[in-house]
């Protein structure tokens, strides 16, 4: 009598358990998500894509700092509603004119016993992936509380091959990892190196934007969307079970995220497909997002530029003034009484150089770092008040470069370093705002190296998340443009923010000249970095060998020149830099037509062929032309790439002018072995073309007027 009230029990348990059970699918209904809670009220969803299990039973919910109850379970669904959506949008800039925004949506509104706290968790299910986020409505029993943990899980299906770089609180520049999940702890120690700012957290965390593949054919990407008021997440892997639990960036104090109801998380991410090209084609990261909240874009364009910043990087130029310093005191030190070191590269003569270079082949804009104040002493010594922002060196005529570069029709970009004293940048910034409007910068590349100022603060902080919001917002009112970094890395915030045209936030070719990168780390950023916004990869090196440059500098570039010509296809950005020195260019000036040639704002893009880690070819129509560019760069091996043009409007010719390896190109030993050759062609054309390892192919196709 007992055991049958027992399974009565248990199996009206069961039934009342799946009755709250929710479910919803993707408008083409190829993904499905279920949400349910378990039987201690523990909110929980599990995913599939095309009948394949992706995401198996994963917990949400929160632990709260000092609170009796956490926001973990003792939940009941008190109601749901289901919801369609569907609009086309179109981005000031982008990869297409047009974006379409699809989804279906599920909102579970959740009550805790004995709190009466209420959480809410929307869920939006796209044909390329899922979103969902919490959401704390105004209540009377939830106003302040503090994050200590958040418990979102992401449960793997098996030991999947990643592609990850370490966890780290401060900084995401480091070359990515192929391994399979169980081998993430055995390599992690040899995957930290060193950096300007790290801080690593645990064995097995790893950074987002993560990519997946399962031995079955899925691509999954693991990121989030819309982050803002809020800590980064990170991913600690529990290398047992194959579970990723997110992890949060801590403030000073060790604390998450700061909360007052109503409040909102970001979106946790997962984009899915059996096609990698599906991954690098998806919007969903953008689509999470909110509409512009900046009325008037009109000031908002795209930009080929050149600079100083290779030379400096290099070790060729320098930053600083002068050597006689070894302390600077702003508006103290008399710089017109110290020598000149000679290595100084934005003096007035060069800069002018520079600009004329601009000028004769039709790039938009020149970015000059060390043009001010300061850098003498700027890094390492914990010093608050390391720029002003506004005073330039005695060697830099500020007004006379001014009008120089006006007459010439090239824009001055700014430089605002701020070495991470984050509350001097937030000090002077309305000044140093007015400033580039005064004298016609229109665009600033900011920086954030080294530890951050209040000392002890992350760069992925909340804190720390809310001064780049800032900065970004501030400088919409200003309508200028940033290109961030060191920041925190994107979550499709551009769409809602368009000045913010680039971001680093990841190893780019500045580590080309501290050691090198793998030959094949371009092929593995688009499939992470990039998801979440465009990245300033500061792309076109021509000279390899950096000794030719520096003679202490012994590194090389690990790419070809094709390759390098590649990348202003496949690493998407509205704001692109050919970066090597003027005299290099002027040696290769067939290959140097590309970078000029190439367009910044596109139309249409058609991903040909992907896979992450050895090889990506993509094809961009140039808005409002008819014009085409295609970029293929190559990881592991050398690669015959083959594909057709069927992306050309049928019935037209084009002229195709092609950038190849040269048949003894090597990365290593022969990198500036490449061919050019021009051909006729039209939407029935097939090409293969040879790629060497970390090599590629670029290719101009204009239609024939």
């Amino acid at each position: 009598m007992t055991k049958q009230i027992l399974s009565i029990l248990t199996l009206s348990l069961f039934i009342s358990i799946q009755a709250i059970a929710q479910q919803i699918v993707s408008p083409d209904k190829s993904i499905q998500l279920n949400f349910s809670l378990n039987e201690e009220g523990v909110p929980t969803y599990q995913m599939s894509f095309k009948d394949k299990e992706v995401i198996k039973t994963s917990r949400l919910g929160f632990q709260i700092k000092e609170d009796d109850q956490d926001l973990k379970n003792g939940f009941t669904v008190v109601n749901s509603e289901n919801s369609t959506f569907d609009e086309t949008w179109k981005p000031v800039w982008g990869e297409e004119s047009e974006i379409r925004n699809h989804y279906n949506e599920l909102l579970v509104s959740l009550i805790q016993e004995p709190s009466q706290r209420i959480m809410n968790i929307r869920f939006r299910v796209f044909n390329d992936g899922v979103g969902f986020r919490y959401e704390f409505p105004e209540q009377p029993n939830l106003g302040h509380f503090v994050i200590e943990k958040e418990l979102t899980q992401f449960a793997m299906t098996n030991d999947h091959t990643a592609f990850w770089i370490p966890g780290d609180y401060d900084t995401q520049e480091y070359d990515y990892i192929e391994s399979r999940l169980s081998e993430i702890r055995d390599l992690m120690t040899n995957s930290i190196t060193s950096n300007l700012s790290q801080t690593s957290f645990s064995p097995t965390g790893i950074q987002t934007s993560l990519l997946l593949k399962t031995d079955d054919g899925l691509y999954i990407n693991l990121h989030e969307a819309a982050l803002i008021d809020y800590s980064t997440m990170h991913l600690e892997l529990d290398d047992k079970n194959f579970v990723f639990n997110a992890w949060l960036t801590p403030d000073v104090q060790g604390s998450g995220p700061y909360m007052m109801a109503p409040a909102r998380t970001p979106w946790r991410t997962i984009i899915v497909s059996d096609d990698a090209t599906d991954i690098l084609a998806s919007r969903m990261t953008y689509n999470l997002n909110e509409p512009s909240k900046i009325e008037d874009t009109s000031w908002i364009k795209p930009m080929k530029y050149v600079g100083v910043w290779w030379e400096m990087i290099t070790g060729k130029s320098s930053w600083a003034y002068t050597d006689d310093l070894k302390a600077v005191k702003l508006g103290v030190t008399d710089y017109t009484k110290t020598k000149p070191n000679g290595k100084h590269g934005a003096n007035t003569k060069h800069v002018k150089e520079l600009i004329d270079f601009a000028s004769e082949h039709g790039f938009d804009g020149v970015l000059v770092e060390g043009w001010n104040e300061g850098w003498e002493d700027w890094f390492g010594h914990s010093k608050d008040y390391v720029f002003d922002f506004v005073t330039p060196y005695p060697d830099f005529d500020l007004e006379g470069i001014e009008t120089y570069a006006k007459n010439k029709g090239v824009e001055m970009i700014m430089h605002h370093e701020t070495s991470s004293s984050v509350r001097n940048y937030e000090r002077h910034l309305d000044q140093a705002y007015q400033f580039m409007k005064d004298h016609g910068y229109n665009a600033v590349k900011s920086g954030y190296v080294g530890d951050i100022l209040p000392r002890g603060e992350n760069h992925y902080s909340q804190w720390m998340v809310n001064h780049y919001q800032y900065a970004v917002e501030k400088a919409a009112d200003y309508k200028i443009m940033v290109n961030a970094h060191e920041a925190v890395r994107p979550t499709g915030i551009a769409r809602t923010y368009p000045n913010l045209i680039a971001n680093e936030s990841a190893r780019g070719t500045e580590y080309q000249a501290f050691g090198g990168s793998k030959a094949n780390h371009v092929t593995v950023l688009p499939f992470t970095r990039l998801i979440g916004g465009p990245m300033d990869y500061t792309p076109g090196i021509f000279e390899m060998d950096l000794s030719k440059l520096n003679p202490d500098n012994n590194s090389h570039v690990n790419s070809t020149i094709a390759n390098q010509l590649a990348l202003y296809v496949t690493m998407y950005s509205p704001l692109q830099m050919a970066a090597d020195l003027p005299e290099n260019y002027n040696r290769f000036l067939d290959a140097f037509q590309f970078i000029k040639d190439v367009g910044l704002d596109w139309e249409k893009s058609v991903y040909l062929e992907a896979e992450p880690g050895s090889y990506i070819t993509i094809a961009r129509k140039e808005k409002g032309t008819n014009d085409w560019f295609v970029g293929n760069v190559n990881g592991k091996k050398d690669r015959v790439s083959e594909i057709s043009l069927d992306f050309l409007d049928k019935g037209k010719k084009y002229i195709a002018t092609i950038y190849s390896d040269g048949k003894d190109a090597n990365y290593k030993t022969n990198p500036q072995s490449y061919n050019v050759k021009k051909m006729t062609v039209s939407s029935t054309s097939k090409l293969k073309l040879k790629s060497v390892e970390g090599g590629g192919y670029a290719i101009s196709i204009m239609e024939v007027k």
